[in-house]
């Protein structure tokens, strides 16, 4: 029974997310253009606000200050890395399928967030039913505007509507494996969720900062950078409101 529900709440959480995020697909091309540099703003937003008011403070519960720090650090001399070796390997690319690197970075990072929190709401079923189902609904909360801004940024990254959706599909199955190896391993896996909540922030910290902030640089007028600031805030704000519903609802239960 805890087997089968564990599964079907992880699913609900990550693909259930996606699916009703994916709504914004189906507004009209010519809409979704207008939409997608302001959705951009916001999602820069949302990855710094699950990255410091979310991950980070989760992770510095867990484990050490220096701990936390050496692997966010780490993480993001990796992201480094890895955008390097992306424009490497596309360097020659002659066939227009080049995509703006902040997509496959996002895609990686959403793996890792994907997989933490398929482990804290199978972690959260085992301690109780209650509490598990509670844990869900939050996750699925706060995932929601995180996927309409991640579907901005895939557009955006030159990704056609097929697959920003099968590539976001198979980034939210990364929760099966989290939520399946907690259920097995419990104390073994729970012992490295806090390092990997850390280097998941790294990735939306390098993401936001490296890729998509510059990105807004580009419209340099003083209403458009009003909007934009309006719209980071905006998206802070909201994963700010949905983890701090998510600590009192889970207060409820302890």
């Amino acid at each position: 029974m805890l087997f089968v529900l564990i599964i079907l709440l992880s699913l609900l959480g990550s693909v259930g997310s996606v699916i009703l995020a994916s709504l914004f697909l189906w507004f009209p091309d010519k809409i979704r253009q207008v939409f997608i540099p302001s959705l951009v703003s916001y999602a820069t937003g949302t990855l710094l606000g699950a990255s410091f008011l979310g991950l980070l403070p989760q992770a510095l519960n867990l484990i050490s200050v220096s701990s936390a720090l050496n692997t966010v650090l780490a993480g993001i001399v990796l992201f480094f890395i890895l955008e390097k070796l992306a424009l490497w390997r596309h360097g020659d690319d002659q066939d227009g399928e080049v995509h703006s690197q902040a997509g496959l970075l996002l895609l990686i990072g959403d793996g890792f967030h994907n997989f933490v929190d398929g482990a804290v709401i199978a972690g959260a079923i085992l301690t109780s039913i209650p509490l598990g189902v509670a844990t869900s609904l939050a996750v699925i909360a706060h995932e929601i505007p995180q996927e309409v801004g991640d579907f901005a940024i895939l557009l955006n990254s030159g990704y056609s509507q097929q697959r920003a959706f099968l590539y976001n599909i198979l980034s939210s199955l990364c929760t099966l494996p989290g939520a399946l190896l907690t259920y097995y391993f419990f104390p073994g896996v729970e012992q490295g969720i806090p390092y990997i909540m850390a280097l998941s922030a790294s990735s939306f910290i390098y993401i936001a900062i490296a890729d998509l902030i510059p990105n807004l640089h580009q419209y340099r007028s003083f209403q458009s950078s009003v909007n934009q600031l309006a719209l980071l805030l905006g998206g802070i704000g909201t994963i700010a409101w949905f983890f701090l519903t998510q600590e009192w609802i889970a207060s409820l239960y302890s």
